[in-house]
């Protein structure tokens, strides 16, 4: 039986704001064990670089779950993986501030990845559903997971200014969570097989292998890689870059990271409105990674001009990180709008390899120099642009997520 019209809107605005809350959390998740290292380190009586081990459990989840909670969240139900990411998280924080164990630290750190790949595979799949196969509400997701990160480090301040106990910043986590699940278990989900094979039978016709449909999807996969790498490179080299090729302050180098978020925030709530008013995903794909591209094409020339350098990372934030990625996931899943959860499993394990590779390709790279390190975001960001002009010249004849030729 169907929803009354005013009681079907009031629980989709409870749903995803619930599936939003879920991704603040997650922005606790990625940075908690971070930000709370010596901490950790202190209790676990171990060097940081044990508890730098531990946080590496968080990608071998990742690697282990995407492709499996993507598929099963197909075969099964959305609601309930996004339950199976929810207690995965709990566990988690509640687990951290138990054990003094590092086996089980790291085995709660691959639970804290499984949980993030459970999370994708409920929640992209349900808000495409619920809007028809339109996007524009996953972009959101980064701007709470980037609410998240900027909450966090201001509870651990506090509680490391007042010489209260570390694990509070794990237990307001889990209160969270808690508090979501009990508001949850009450919201309904789109039902999957109405959804999604309505779409597919409107939508779709045409022979099941097709050669565009091919290179489309290979193209996807490599762009779920390179717009996950661009960022994670970025983030991770340019205040050492800022600092030891440009000759910026210690003030001065954090400061581009902080712009990098600000823009990343601003593009978040930009191209929110821009999707929600039905602008071509693919003019935005391409433009934007051209955007990034320049940005910071500019960055690596500008030198001690730390006003263009400062604008530049804006802009980058802006277009890189600012729910560009997921706007290709939502082109990958109306490629396949049967299999939106599996779609989304496998482009965020090609995001997942980007994790792992990124810092081995930069180790390399910054034994001849920091510069050459950092300039290899470059090369990734172009090729991230390759892929979607690709992508859009494929587009020319006829809308790929029609999966026409």
């Amino acid at each position: 039986m169907e929803m009354p019209v005013a009681e079907s809107q009031i629980n989709k605005r409870r749903l995803s704001l619930s599936l939003y809350l879920n991704y603040l959390i997650h922005g606790f998740g990625i940075i908690i064990l971070a930000q709370n290292m010596v901490a950790l380190g202190s209790v676990w009586q171990v060097p940081i670089k044990t508890v730098s081990f531990v946080i590496s459990g968080i990608g071998i989840g990742r690697l282990i779950a995407y492709l499996i909670t993507g598929t099963l969240a197909d075969m099964l139900s959305r609601k309930l993986f996004v339950f199976i990411g929810m207690a995965c998280y709990l566990i988690f924080a509640i687990g951290m501030v138990m054990t003094h164990s590092i086996p089980v630290a790291y085995g709660l750190a691959i639970l804290a990845g499984i949980a993030n790949s459970a999370l994708d595979a409920g929640t992209y799949t349900t808000l495409v559903e619920m809007n028809n196969g339109k996007g524009y509400d996953t972009i959101l997701i980064k701007g709470f997971v980037s609410l998240g990160e900027f909450i966090l480090p201001l509870i651990v301040a506090a509680l490391s200014a007042n010489n209260l106990w570390f694990g509070w910043s794990f237990i307001v986590m889990a209160v969270l969570i808690i508090t979501n699940m009990i508001n949850m278990s009450t919201i309904k989900f789109p039902k999957i097989q109405r959804v999604t094979l309505r779409h597919h039978q409107q939508t779709v016709r045409r022979p099941k292998k097709s050669i565009r449909k091919m290179v489309a999807t290979i193209l996807l996969l490599g762009y779920g890689y390179s717009s996950m790498a661009v960022m994670i490179w970025f983030t991770q080299w340019i205040t050492l870059f800022a600092q030891k090729s440009l000759g910026y302050g210690n003030l001065a180098a954090h400061t581009l990271l902080s712009l990098y978020s600000v823009g990343s925030i601003i593009g978040v709530i930009t191209l929110f409105i821009l999707l929600k008013r039905n602008v071509n995903e693919m003019t935005l794909l391409v433009s934007l990674n051209l955007t990034a591209v320049i940005a910071l094409l500019i960055i690596l020339i500008a030198g001690n001009n730390i006003n263009l350098v400062s604008v530049a990372s804006l802009v980058f934030g802006f277009s890189a990180a600012g729910g560009i990625m997921q706007t290709g996931l939502t082109v990958f899943m109306n490629l396949y709008p049967r299999h939106r959860g599996m779609v989304t499993g496998a482009f965020y394990f090609f995001g997942s390899i980007a994790s792992f590779t990124v810092p081995l390709i930069t180790g390399v790279l910054s034994a001849h120099s920091i510069q050459l390190a950092f300039a290899g975001d470059l090369a990734v960001a172009v090729s991230g642009t390759i892929l979607m002009v690709i992508l859009a010249l494929l587009n020319t004849k006829g809308k790929i997520k029609n999966g026409t030729n």
